[in-house]
């Protein structure tokens, strides 16, 4: 497990996670996860990372945000049908309740995700 970390700019973090650290990152009890499945090579994903980075920090303790690289980690890719980056995928109590494609701003992506956040 990583997490991409500027302590003094943003105190909370987008963890980077694994096929085989998924179940504990994203699918725990807890607040809802959001899972950004990512490219390096995707140009909109990096449009999209500072946007969920804020997004964690305004949401500490309602929302946790994780990422995962589909090219390294193709089974949980395969498991949830994702065929396009980037793909955002909300969990609650292990289940995906909401599933969105492509970046977006985050005032949009906040409206988005209301429902969720409660």
């Amino acid at each position: 497990m990583t997490e991409t970390k500027d302590r003094a700019k943003n105190p909370v973090t987008v963890r980077e996670t694994t096929d085989a650290e998924f179940a504990a990152d994203a699918l725990s009890a807890g607040p809802p996860v959001l899972v950004q499945f990512t490219a390096v090579w995707c140009g909109p994903c990096r449009q999209l990372k500072p946007v969920l980075a804020a997004l964690a920090a305004e949401e500490a303790g309602r929302l946790r945000v994780v990422e995962i690289d589909v090219d390294h980690n193709p089974a949980t890719t395969a498991r949830y049908g994702v065929l396009a980056t980037p793909t955002l995928m909300v969990f609650r109590d292990g289940e995906p309740v909401k599933s969105l494609v492509g970046a977006r701003p985050k005032r949009k992506l906040r409206e988005e995700l209301a429902d969720v956040l409660g």
